[in-house]
């Protein structure tokens, strides 16, 4: 009997590459035949834990590294084909209540929804993420109850649930985002997704 391997996504809404990945993603399970889990972590939190700033800050003031970066992600979206992104005008976002949110629509049954209206609100739409009215009417016009959502995030335990997520992220060797898990190998950056596959075949 074959059991197949545990396949996790570690994201925050926040890092415009786990929205590349995320977009990348189906096709690994389409070919593989193995589903990914999502599981939300808050990217802050991950960065205080271990030290870790955003590239942007990270290579501040070092000549050519951060258009090279640019240059990296360009290429991406122009060989996986995915000009709907664009780079959103409010970055960087406050990501704690729509992270929340996506503790709560997993609790309901509808991660995946969320994460892809979300998403594209963030990194298509380029909208204001972080402002309650703003996520609430893109939450609406994505067919889920923004209102509802942003009462629901007030619950303790879906506080809780993320931050329990984040540490145990951490604890496992996440310090950014995306990060992905295959079994116990982890793997950071859209730019690991082949050996994120070529992984999830030997462990098949």
């Amino acid at each position: 009997m074959t059991t197949s391997p545990n396949f996790q996504f570690h994201f925050d809404f926040g890092s415009p590459n786990a929205y590349l990945s995320h977009k990348i993603i189906p096709s690994i399970t389409e070919r593989t035949g193995v589903a990914c889990d999502y599981v939300p972590v808050l990217l802050g939190g991950v960065f205080k834990l271990t030290g870790n700033k955003s590239p942007m800050e990270q290579f501040q003031g070092i000549k050519n590294k951060n258009e090279y970066g640019r240059l990296e992600m360009d290429r991406f979206i122009a060989r996986h084909g995915l000009t709907a992104y664009q780079r959103n005008p409010y970055f960087p976002v406050n990501t704690v209540q729509i992270m929340r949110g996506a503790v709560l629509m997993g609790r309901r049954g509808r991660l995946l929804e969320y994460v892809d209206a979300v998403y594209g609100n963030m990194w298509e739409q380029g909208l204001k993420m972080d402002d309650p009215k703003v996520i609430a009417a893109a939450l609406d016009d994505t067919g889920f109850d923004g209102a509802g959502i942003l009462d629901g995030i007030q619950e303790q335990s879906v506080k809780d649930e993320l931050l329990t997520n984040t540490n145990a992220s951490v604890e496992r060797g996440t310090f950014g985002s995306p990060t992905f898990f295959v079994g116990d190998e982890i793997f950071f950056g859209k730019d690991r997704l082949g050996g994120v596959e070529a992984e999830i075949e030997k462990q098949k």
